[in-house]
């Protein structure tokens, strides 16, 4: 890595294949996909509303990994293998924001997801010093 991008992840949470759960490069932060991995364990749970919660926290990790707080999330894009997680998706989006003037852009996609995830989180970031 050169000094103006590095490799981020989150012990326990990142993937089996040789990729990091993220990268930043300069301000920007972008994600792989953060699944909703037990830290402690690597597995997932079997609940979907918990994995949920875990890949909120999973992406908190990584943000702060890059030196970044929830204030410089650009956009999320989730993808659900069910859409019956969107609400647990809504109650972690509202706890870490809830001024609906100071969020960041969301889309969710549905699609198959391998290995029993429930979701896929992608964030993408921007840096500042203020």
């Amino acid at each position: 890595m050169t000094a103006l991008s590095r490799s981020l992840n989150v012990p326990g949470a990142g993937h089996n294949a040789p990729i990091p759960l993220g990268a930043r490069v300069g301000p920007l932060i972008c994600s792989s996909g953060i699944s909703g991995k037990e830290p402690a364990t690597g597995q997932l749970p079997a609940e979907a509303s918990e994995q949920v919660r875990l890949a909120f926290a999973n992406m908190d990790a990584l943000l702060a990994a890059g030196g970044a707080t929830l204030a410089h999330v650009a956009k999320l894009h989730i993808t659900v293998h069910d859409n019956a997680v969107r609400d647990a998706i809504n109650t972690e989006w509202l706890a870490r924001f809830p001024d609906p003037q100071d969020r960041p852009a969301r889309h969710i996609v549905q699609h198959a997801l391998q290995h029993g995830m429930a979701l896929q989180i992608e964030v993408t970031a921007f840096v500042t010093s203020a």
